[in-house]
């Protein structure tokens, strides 16, 4: 094994040693992520040929289209709003808004020299995270203007004009400037099997198309630009795109072996693809998909975005670069300071991007221009295409495909409906969820210590859920009678009195917690947000390694010879009524399952009233083109549910008529199969 990934996974192990909840668990999904960087590297080093670095970029394609979800497929003329020009020194901007989709507006500023013979090269300019978008670039738009390349520099989805959730009155997003917008929009997308950065693909490739109608700009010399965000769009179309000639992606491209183990770890929604590492690919294979164009892969020193990591996807680009015969084509920019600090080699960026796109490049002169972004560039009326253009948002272009790719309602008329329904079930929700977890076997428990109690004996265990994985658990013993009814729980609140009603409780503590007690990113996303993605690029979700452990918890008490063999209830809030949901679905021991302030219907969080709160903790990507919640209700018939206080997408109990609805083709299937009251729902006060 190379010496980086040892001390890579020597970390993991370490980290595997504390005793904080969260971090045994990031330890775990970096562990994880061994198997399948092992095998992507030694693959790639073994290639000799050419053909098998073409071979390589045409699996990474296809590989990376089915896990996005595709992509749109606009066609016909890029439909586009002029809004003036601004003169400056040497160049002038012209403000627009095009459709990317219908509908769907993006804000940009086009750069265009005021000297020279057109038809000039291009570069698509993308900027990071910063509030203010494409106003950010000015430096970057007017010295490629300077240099006799027009500029098209753009707001991403969520950012500057484009906010898709602004508030007037506080003049910012509700859900959150940026990553908060990012990820918002990225877990609603992914409830229906797509990647939201299908649509930062999908900006830029019709930005490229409006560049390619324009007449003075040659459409065979057209490069992409960014930094931190702004570097991954680049290198996003740059793979995508056979149109980019020339790409330079500023502060993204590393290694997932370097920067999975990083303080800061993954990072955003559109930045973190289910099954990314899963399904064999890292970062570098965005850059060897460009190959063999010009390429610059730029990088600071003490960036967030591990440099260790970029000269590792360096070392392996060049390999590939050079099988493709174009062993000058792929460079390695790097300067002092943090994240986004280009200022040192800004000049070398824009020399490689002239040099590479303009025929006859002439003496290049960086000119720093100060940071303040130009309000003069501001495209529209009001600062924001949602009340100025009236432009769809990204909740409702994915609403709109939900229809289109959603699985139908179950119809549950005869038995053999409902045996056909769980047998589908069974295999959908364990693919969906990745649940590996099988009734079989007690899992290996240790004894921290024993109390007894007011009528039962109280048991603190440590239950070694799976290697990396030790959750702390208490096992209640009723000490009278000879067989109870069990009851597994995730909080212990309810332990005593379950215990003293002579029930053996078994309480265990929800892996991953406890966590942060602030949300990251977003008060939307919730404290699971980052873990929850991290989850997704190894193949796993937190629902399902939940599962998991509920699973190995029902074998734990499915073992004990003093069971009452009538099954094994699950009492769960919040989160862990989904979990408990999924568990009983796919475990027939379970036979019954309380679930309070749970949400009702993954569906209910596309809607645009109210926002949702804390999707990651419970998100199964694709999870509605296959199931949703109230179809695991169906699938758990005969056996009892109940619902107390069922909760919308906002954490909130449902008004009682909206939940009638709801859940009326639950009653439906259960009157059909004579069974009306398997679904109880009640609501209490709060």
């Amino acid at each position: 094994m190379k010496p980086a990934l040892l001390a890579f996974f020597a970390l993991a192990t370490l980290q595997a040693q504390s005793p904080d909840a969260r971090q045994q668990l990031i330890a775990y999904l970096n562990t994880q992520a061994k198997a399948p960087l092992e095998a992507r590297a030694k693959e790639i080093a073994a290639f000799k040929t050419k053909a098998e670095a073409e071979q390589r970029q045409s699996v990474v394609r296809e590989t990376i289209l089915r896990l996005i979800g595709d992509l749109p497929h606009p066609a016909g003329p890029v439909p586009v709003k002029t809004f003036g020009n601004v003169p400056f020194d040497g160049f002038h901007v012209e403000k627009i808004a095009f459709e990317s989709l219908p509908g769907f507006f993006v804000t940009a500023d086009v750069y265009v020299p005021d000297s020279g013979e057109p038809p000039f090269p291009a570069v698509l300019v993308t900027p990071g995270h910063g509030p203010t978008g494409k106003l950010g670039d000015f430096g970057w738009g007017a010295n490629l203007a300077r240099a006799g390349l027009i500029a098209l520099s753009v707001d991403p989805m969520g950012q500057g004009e484009r906010l898709q959730h602004y508030d007037s009155a506080q003049k910012k997003s509700i859900v959150g400037q940026g990553t908060g917008e990012h990820g918002y929009a990225g877990f609603s997308t992914l409830l229906i099997g797509d990647h939201v950065s299908r649509y930062f693909i999908n900006d830029a490739i019709r930005a490229i198309d409006y560049l390619t109608e324009r007449k003075d700009v040659d459409g065979g010399r057209i490069g992409a630009f960014g930094c931190s965000g702004g570097g991954t769009a680049t290198a996003y179309i740059a793979a995508i795109d056979v149109r980019i000639r020339a790409a330079a992606s500023a502060c993204y491209v590393t290694a997932f072996e370097e920067l999975l183990p990083s303080p800061t770890g993954n990072q955003e929604a559109e930045q973190s693809i289910p099954r990314f590492i899963a399904d064999g690919l890292d970062l570098a294979d965005w850059v060897e998909l460009a190959a063999p164009k010009p390429y610059a892969i730029v990088s600071t020193t003490e960036d967030m975005f591990p440099i260790a990591g970029a000269k590792r996807t360096y070392e392996e680009a060049t390999h590939f670069y050079a099988l493709m015969g174009a062993p000058d084509n792929i460079q390695w920019i790097t300067g002092p300071g943090g994240h986004g600090a280009l200022g040192p080699i800004s000049p070398q960026i824009l020399a490689f991007l002239v040099n590479s796109l303009k025929r006859d490049p002439g003496p290049i002169d960086f000119k720093p221009y100060p940071r303040d972004p130009h309000e003069n560039l501001v495209v529209t009326k009001t600062g924001q295409v949602s009340s100025s253009l009236d432009s769809v948002s990204i909740e409702s272009i994915n609403r709109d495909r939900a229809k289109e790719v959603m699985r139908a309602k179950p119809l549950i008329l005869t038995r053999g409906d409902l045996d056909s329904l769980q047998a589908d079930l069974k295999i959908a929700v364990r693919g969906a969820a990745a649940i590996s977890a099988e009734p079989g076997p007690a899992p290996q428990v240790t004894t921290e210590k024993t109390d007894q109690r007011d009528g039962y004996r109280l048991e603190t265990l440590t239950f070694h859920s799976e290697p990396g994985i030790d959750l702390p658990a208490q096992l209640a013993i009723p000490l009278k009678g000879s067989r109870h009814h069990a009851v597994l729980v995730f909080d212990n609140q309810n332990l005593e009195s379950l215990a003293k009603a002579g029930n053996i409780v078994l309480f265990l503590q929800p892996r991953g917690t406890p966590g942060p007690d602030k949300p990251v990113q977003s008060p939307n996303l919730g404290p699971f947000n980052l873990i929850s993605l991290r989850a997704m690029l190894v193949g796993k979700t937190l629902v399902g390694m939940r599962v998991d452990d509920a699973i190995r918890a029902v074998n734990l008490l499915a073992a004990r010879s003093d069971l009452d063999r009538t099954g094994i209830g699950i009492e769960a809030k919040g989160a862990m009524g989904v979990v408990a949901l999924h568990a009983a679905a796919i475990d027939p021991r379970i036979s019954r399952v309380t679930a309070e302030n749970t949400l009702a219907s993954y569906q209910l969080a596309l809607e645009p009233e109210p926002l949702y709160f804390d999707l990651p903790e419970v998100i199964v990507p694709g999870v509605l083109r296959h199931y949703d919640l109230p179809d695991l209700i169906i699938a758990m018939c005969p056996r009892p549910v109940t619902l107390i206080n069922p909760a919308g997408a906002d954490g909130k109990p449902l008004d009682p008529d909206a939940a009638e609805e709801l859940f009326s083709d639950v009653e439906e299937a259960g009157h059909n199969l004579g069974r009306s009251r398997q679904l109880t729902v009640t609501f209490k006060p709060l």
